[in-house]
């Protein structure tokens, strides 16, 4: 006759229901007795807040540990780091630039219209 262990465990804390934050898992002991583990919640990877995209070189981790974290494990050695990815800080780069273009290009056709005008007056009298 094959005698069948015992799994019928009960939870070690208040909370009675199985919910998301009380998960357990059934651990074999050294002794041989059946234990019940809590595993904790997993974290979520950071994203980028312009493009949705996951952040590389950031750990995915709860925010109570993330407190614990040194800022070098936190953050990227870049502009934005650790909030933007790096494509939409390229592109926030090259927007910016081509805004100032688009500046100077108009100040210089400002500048060529309004020498015509002033060739055409001097023309005129």
């Amino acid at each position: 006759v094959i005698m069948v262990q015992d799994v019928r465990l009960t939870y070690r804390r208040q909370n009675s229901y199985n919910t998301r934050s009380n998960v357990t898992r059934v651990v074999k002991t050294p002794g041989g007795r059946l234990s019940l583990h809590y595993v904790k919640k997993a974290g979520k990877v950071p994203r980028c807040g312009e493009t949705g995209a996951r952040l590389n070189g950031i750990p995915a981790s709860r925010p109570r540990d993330l407190a614990n974290l040194s800022r070098r494990v936190k953050t990227v050695s870049r502009a934005y780091g650790g909030c933007l990815s790096a494509g939409a800080v390229r592109s926030r780069i090259v927007r910016a630039f081509i805004v100032e273009e688009n500046k100077v290009v108009k100040r210089v056709v400002k500048q060529a219209a309004a020498q015509k005008t002033a060739k055409k007056s001097k023309g005129k009298k």
